[in-house]
């Protein structure tokens, strides 16, 4: 207020101090779901779900193509086909040679045992007929190890083969079988209802479209959990120094007029980021909690944030402009009836519109908000060197 001399001048009485930084941020979600391309894929976006759209559990969201996982899908199946047509094949020729050697062995049983029946009438044969009919014996005899022996060779060796054949077989199915789950995968679909986010691209940093190049795990579309989000700011240097994690927060948003939340600073990223490439300005990642909140803000709102950096309650505040430095004192101008009284102070934490007055001053004194004029100033009060 102005007096009648037209100086303006102030109150002074107890106030709450505050110093703050306004910072815009921008709301994420604390946790959330990301929906990526599948390992091993190097592909093109064909569909793409529009950006901000609720889905349900099981709706498709991106279909990938990638020609190179069908044509190995396809060569796999392909071969997987000829390696069962080879054990086919296998078996068959097995079946053959089985059927030829017990066909032998049993046209060699039935040799030995004519030759049986025919050495019951040796008692009347010459000794030479016995001796023949002896050796035949024996051959036969022989025979028969031979073809057992056939048998069971037959059936290592091909027990060998048919094993080797269905590893292989075993082998192809599993690679098919993950030929077809990357396949599968390349249509992606919601694990559970949500609002969808498309991710943005890592070559253009732009939303990505139908028609972008995605490759090995790369995100496509986030799911966010929606009970729960933080704020996300770019702050610069400046005023990154004077923020301090569990500085309290007071938000606002544009697109929500009336809604109004409460937080604390929870994390400081120490590395700073260039403002564009080359450039020197420096911006750094400060994130904050949304503890309190009228109306959850759904993710990529723009929230207005307050941080309140400092904050003393019931304290002598004044306005910087009626402090002035004389001979290195710090003093303002003290209402003394129609005069003023310069008054040396000691100041506390300020902002840039005020300062606590930690010493000079009382509550219902009067101060010029400018220098009075030399005439109007009567005297000089210093503080002791004890408060100084």
């Amino acid at each position: 207020m102005k007096n009648k001399e037209g100086i303006s001048t102030y109150a002074v009485s107890n106030t709450d101090f505050e110093n703050s930084i306004l910072i815009e941020g921008i709301v994420e979600p604390i946790r959330f779901t990301t929906l990526t391309c599948p390992g091993n894929v190097d592909g093109i976006v064909t569909f793409l779900i529009d950006n901000g759209t609720y889905v349900d559990e099981g709706d498709v969201v991106c279909v990938i193509e990638d020609n190179d996982q069908q044509s190995n899908y396809d060569n796999l199946k392909i071969t997987l086909e000829n390696a069962i047509a080879e054990l086919n094949k296998v078996n068959a020729d097995l079946k053959m040679q089985y059927a030829l050697l017990e066909a032998q062995v049993k046209n060699n049983e039935a040799d030995t045992n004519i030759a049986q029946l025919d050495s019951l009438q040796l008692e009347f044969a010459t000794p030479t007929q016995r001796r023949i009919k002896e050796l035949e014996l024996e051959r036969a005899t022989i025979e028969k190890v031979k073809f057992e022996q056939k048998l069971n060779a037959l059936d290592i060796i091909n027990q060998s083969e048919i094993k080797k054949l269905e590893i292989n077989i075993q082998q192809l199915t599993n690679r098919l079988q993950s030929a077809e789950k990357i396949l599968e995968a390349l249509t992606v679909r919601a694990p559970k209802k949500g609002l969808a986010i498309v991710a943005d691209s890592r070559m253009t940093g732009d939303k990505l479209k139908v028609g972008d190049n995605v490759w090995n795990n790369m995100p496509v579309v986030i799911i966010p959990e929606m009970s729960e989000m933080k704020v996300k700011m770019a702050v610069n240097e400046t005023d990154f120094k004077q923020i301090n994690e569990n500085d309290s927060v007071v938000y606002s948003f544009d697109a929500m007029p009336g809604n109004s939340a409460h937080g604390r600073i929870t994390k400081k990223l120490p590395v700073g980021q260039p403002y564009k490439r080359d450039s020197k300005v420096k911006f750094f990642e400060v994130e904050a909690s949304i503890d309190s909140v009228m109306e959850l803000p759904e993710p990529g709102f723009t929230a207005n944030s307050r941080v309140i950096t400092t904050y003393i309650g019931d304290t002598i505040v004044v306005p910087r402009i009626a402090i002035y430095e004389v001979d290195s004192m710090k003093v303002v101008y003290v209402r003394n009836n129609k005069k003023y009284d310069m008054r040396q102070i000691v100041t506390g934490p300020s902002s840039m519109k005020e300062s606590i007055i930690t010493a000079g001053l009382k509550r219902g004194e009067v101060i010029s908000l400018i220098k009075p004029p030399a005439s109007f100033v009567r005297g000089k009060q210093l503080l002791s060197d004890s408060i100084r």
